[in-house]
């Protein structure tokens, strides 16, 4: 169906005969799934694999346990084979916050203040610590089961303000109260045995705070196992971080702060930034949001068409954290004669270290969390690696908006069509690369082990020359742990297309033994014979052949087109697709322009080069531009409308070879 026009811009319509008019997209490949870290549903380009694990890593290790994903496979593959940029989109199960960190000022490392072992202790006396936020633990007692009853703080003779999370006056274990006093002695109060209260630096709550934020590592889902009970990171966890504040000057009203790796101590730190005179006064050049940034990437479903949005004043000049707030930020914390005013003066915090925690909702990451767990053996029956298929949801639906996102060719490695959870994905999937017109999705239509027929049968329900799909699935290594894994096909399958592209072109078949080798592949799931071969290309879906001389080959190169058309080929596709990038963007530069025969003419002088050029590179055997008087008439004019029309004859593959030997007898002569 054409897309109907109510704002400026350039519409794209393809005629099967075959004729053209034009859009665009950038040829490369978009992969969506699950990575060790990351940012979660954020389209973010790769460059090179190195690149692509800085980013989202590789595997991850809980015990003796690997674990590792289809997507790591992918894009190792990807660019082992020539591919130069690969768009990647991160997924993870369930709700997911990344792991924060809040400073108080003059706030102490987290730590036990004191404790008593006394049971029904009626009075503790003489514990001293800094004002702040502190977490009541130990055993129950007092009023009601799971309570300290009644607790009174003091500062000296004046009663200290409490503020705790729930009010009233018995105190749940567990519970956080905030303290503003200096010295701290406890009143009368049942408090039970073995009763502690601990600082919490991650639910501090103060005036002059501030709070970081992890970009991708220290995300809730880099810490190795166990997590705690709350699904909290471990202080210290392998892929998690740690700030520590050093050199705080409070006469200049500066501090520096340092990145840490969470694995690291204090004997042996582990330094990944540091960033020196940092100032909590937003007029100053070394403001800690201005220094560090505090810029935030998130995505507005508020529209039809997902896009991704951007906050935040200051652009992130740290790898690994941003400023999420400063409560109250310190004005001018000079006088006019520049010595620290005297309020300001414990807005400066101490030398202190401490990690960030975060949470991931309802689901606690590791092999025993159940259904919700984020890790899980790569050959796992549904696929999916811990996700469940809604998960994926969001992030193909923003990478539908063409406007956004360039791209040629797409995967979802471990959403398999014929799952009836994944179908809704997949149809989504195949009508968005159909809607776009600019890309080719690649999906996997049935199982590990499934049958023949299973996957003939499954390809039978699909009209589109959008989608291809490939069979069955193969054996390759994980780059990461050297294991043998089973891989459906459309991981493996955009390292063909990007070895393709980079030896040949793009509307070269991405098939036989020239550019439709594997060579990182061990074997495939079965050996398919002649017939084999034959059943699923008459299905519309490719094969992925073993012979003895070559190896795994892909040996086929059709699109899941039904109707007999130059567009059920994935090099005719793939040139379209190339032509619509292309001369759409030169398209482009002539919305607004005047609709004259000047203008007219200067775009068939761009697009006439450009085609000439792929033909000689084999791309078209020959071609036909019209954008004159006879599609532009006066009535087209006067209703805003520039009509070309491009016809071209794409070349096509040698598929069928048939020898013909015949023999003669002798003295034939051949001339």
């Amino acid at each position: 169906m054409a897309e109907t026009q109510f704002s400026p811009g350039v519409i794209s319509i393809e005629n099967d005969q075959p004729i053209i008019n034009t859009q665009p997209i950038q040829v490369g490949a978009a992969i969506i799934g699950p990575t060790v870290k990351g940012p979660v549903e954020i389209p973010t380009i790769c460059t090179s694999y190195s690149d692509y694990v800085s980013k989202y890593g590789n595997t991850f290790t809980s015990g003796s346990q690997t674990y590792s994903y289809f997507t790591s496979i992918s894009a190792y593959n990807y660019f082992q084979a020539g591919g130069t940029t690969l768009l990647v989109t991160r997924v993870t199960s369930g709700s997911f916050t990344p792991a924060t960190s809040t400073l108080i000022p003059n706030a102490v490392e987290s730590g036990v203040l004191s404790t008593e072992t006394n049971n029904l202790l009626n009075s503790l006396t003489g514990i001293t610590g800094s004002a702040g936020t502190y977490t009541i633990s130990g055993s129950a007692s007092g009023t009601g089961t799971g309570f300290i009853a009644n607790i009174t703080l003091t500062d000296n003779t004046t009663v200290s303000t409490i503020t705790t999370t729930s009010g009233g006056s018995g105190y749940e274990i567990g519970e956080v109260i905030t303290i503003q006093s200096h010295s701290i002695g406890y009143g009368a109060g049942n408090v039970g045995t073995n009763t502690s209260i601990t600082l919490d630096n991650s639910n501090i709550v103060n005036n002059n705070a501030f709070t970081l934020e992890t970009l991708s590592e220290g995300e809730i889902m880099n810490s190795i196992s166990p997590q705690n009970s709350d699904g909290s990171l471990p202080s210290g966890s392998l892929d998690n971080l740690r700030w520590e504040i050093q050199s705080p000057d409070t006469d200049e009203g500066t501090f520096s702060l340092l990145v840490r790796r969470g694995s690291d101590d204090t004997e042996s730190p582990v330094i990944l930034e540091t960033f020196n005179n940092l100032s909590l006064d937003p007029t100053s050049p070394n403001y800690i949001e201005k220094v560090i940034g505090n810029q935030v990437q998130s995505i507005n479903t508020t529209e039809t068409e997902y896009y991704v949005d951007l906050t935040g004043n200051y652009s992130n000049q740290s790898r690994y954290i941003r400023v999420k707030s400063v409560s109250s930020p310190t004005y001018e914390y000079l006088d006019n004669a520049g010595d620290p005013k005297t309020e300001f003066t414990g807005s400066i915090p101490i030398a202190s270290t401490g990690s960030f925690e975060g949470a991931a909702g309802s689901n606690i990451p590791g092999p025993s969390a159940g259904a919700g767990k984020y890790y899980e053996t790569i050959n796992n029956t549904n696929n999916t690696q811990g996700l469940v298929s809604s998960d994926y949801t969001t992030a193909i639906t923003l990478l539908a908006n063409k406007e956004e996102f360039r791209y040629s060719y797409i995967t979802v490695p471990g959403l398999i069509k014929d799952f009836a959870t994944h179908t809704s994905n997949i149809s989504s999937l195949m009508a968005n690369s159909q809607q776009r017109g600019d890309t080719l999705a690649i999906i996997d239509l049935e199982d590990y082990q499934s049958t023949l027929l299973e996957v003939t049968n499954e390809a039978k329900t699909i009209n589109n020359s959008y989608v291809a799909a490939y069979w069955p699935w193969v054996q390759t290594l994980d780059p990461s742990t050297g294991q043998q894994v089973y891989v459906p096909a459309s991981t493996i399958i955009p390292s063909v297309f990007a070895f393709n592209d980079s030896a040949a072109e793009v509307w070269f078949a991405p098939a036989g033994t020239a550019r439709g080798g594997m060579p990182t592949v061990l074997r495939a799931e079965r050996k398919l014979t002649k017939t084999n071969r034959d059943d699923l290309y008459k299905a519309n879906v490719n094969p992925i052949a073993t012979f003895n001389a070559t190896g795994v080959t892909v040996f086929g190169q059709k699109t899941l087109k039904k109707k007999k058309s130059a567009t059920d080929r994935i090099n005719v596709r793939r040139l379209l697709i190339e032509l619509k990038t292309q001369i759409g963007d030169l398209a482009e530069n002539l919305v607004f322009e005047q609709n004259s025969t000047r203008t007219r003419e200067d775009f068939i002088s761009q697009v006439n080069p450009l085609l000439s050029s792929i033909q000689q590179r084999q791309g078209l055997t020959d071609f036909k531009v019209i954008m004159d008087e006879t599609n532009n008439t006066p009535t087209t004019i006067d209703n805003n409308q520039l009509i070309g029309a491009i016809f071209i004859k794409p070349t096509k593959t040698a598929e069928f070879i048939s020898l013909n030997f015949n023999i003669t007898s002798t003295g034939t002569d051949f001339s």
